[in-house]
């Protein structure tokens, strides 16, 4: 059942994984709500990480959960709270990763905690608890020395580079370490997961300053093995960070290609792609010159953001300063200078918070 729920999540079936998963929690004795309330997901996080705080210890690391069923049960959590991410509410997402990560706690620690441990600080980081979230991420990586985790290392790499990491560690070390739970992903057949960290390599990559010559031919090869594993949600996010890079060498005129992204409704609250694309849409904008258009683009973006995504949210505030200074430069009719000069405000803050945390990566955004 793990494996169908794997493949069928990789076809871009994630009803059908989190069905199949949800079938086997619910045999295992557990129970899956219907929904869960965005202040109950609020509460069970704060009830996790006191429960992290009175538990993590020397002794707890010493107590092994060999209990199968347990093990079993630990898994599908992992598994569901993945598959929900496409199909269920943020608070869904949030309830299975905080019900591994108490069963976890509450039984000792296993093969399967790191794993369980780096999902919940993936969701759960902000910026007044983002310090205990990396040291519970750091702690969760350091396991590995005690469980043979070869076959993980593509998820826990995507988990703790892509979604954790960022806030504290060079981008560039969190690109290249993405790159090799790509390269992992592939040699082990977990190629849904190596390919969710080749685009936060790129992502990583691209807001690194990498060059962008060598960033447009890594994003073409990886467009070329989805011609064979053929996932279209990762395809249509890859070719959307394609379109950015033609844009920003030479807007297009000498590198683009016929193929372009293909991502639904865009009026769809539950297409996960359309975020990105409306972010993508503004950092064009911006670099070519559009002040007008990427101010609609970051607005638009910052008002359906999906919780997760706190990495691009950051870049975008950037962004979103830095436009609102032009606009308040060039005086443009239609623009409240009052609502401009807030936004840059807020952007300053934000970068502020986030070079508290790495110098490296945001001093120079702050001071820019």
């Amino acid at each position: 059942y793990l494996l169908l729920s794997q493949i069928l999540r990789t076809q871009g079936n994630g009803a059908d994984a989190y069905n199949t998963c949800s079938f086997v929690l619910l045999q295992l004795g557990e129970t899956i709500p219907e929904s869960v309330a965005p202040e109950a997901a609020k509460t069970l996080v704060e009830d996790t990480l006191k429960m992290y705080e009175e538990v993590y210890d020397d002794d707890w690391l010493e107590r092994k959960m060999e209990d199968k069923t347990l093990l079993t049960t630990l898994q599908f959590y992992s598994s569901i709270a993945y598959a929900s991410f496409y199909c269920k509410s943020y608070s869904m997402v949030v309830y299975f990763i905080c019900k591994s990560v108490q069963l976890s706690l509450r039984n000792g620690v296993c093969e399967h905690t790191p794993l369980s441990f780096l999902q919940f600080t993936g969701v759960v980081t902000k910026d007044d608890d983002a310090v205990l979230c990396y040291r519970i991420a750091k702690n969760a990586m350091s396991l590995q020395e005690r469980f043979d985790m070869a076959a993980q290392i593509p998820e826990l790499y995507f988990q703790f580079y892509g979604r954790i990491a960022w806030r504290f560690e060079p981008f560039q070390v969190c690109a290249d370490n993405l790159r090799r739970g790509f390269e992992t992903g592939l040699s082990t057949g977990d190629n849904d997961m190596g390919l969710l960290c080749a685009i936060h390599a790129i992502k990583t990559a691209l807001f690194s300053g990498a060059s962008l010559k060598s960033t447009l031919k890594e994003i073409d090869y990886y467009l070329h093995l989805l011609k064979t594993f053929k996932s279209a949600k990762m395809y249509s996010n890859i070719l959307i960070y394609r379109e950015t890079v033609t844009v920003l060498i030479d807007k297009g005129d000498a590198t683009s290609i016929q193929e372009k992204n293909l991502c639904g409704d865009l009026d769809d609250p539950s297409n996960k792609l359309r975020d990105g694309l409306f972010c993508h849409r503004a950092i064009r904008a911006y670099w070519s010159g559009y002040t007008e258009r990427c101010n609609h683009y970051s607005e638009k973006y910052m008002s359906i953001l999906w919780p997760e995504a706190r990495f691009m949210k950051l870049q975008m505030e950037f962004y979103h300063g830095l436009n609102s200074l032009d606009i308040l430069k060039k005086k443009l009719r239609g623009f409240s200078s009052v609502k401009c000069k807030e936004a840059l405000r807020t952007s300053i803050s934000v970068m502020r918070n986030a070079a508290a945390h790495s110098d490296w990566n945001y001093a120079n955004k702050l001071c820019l």
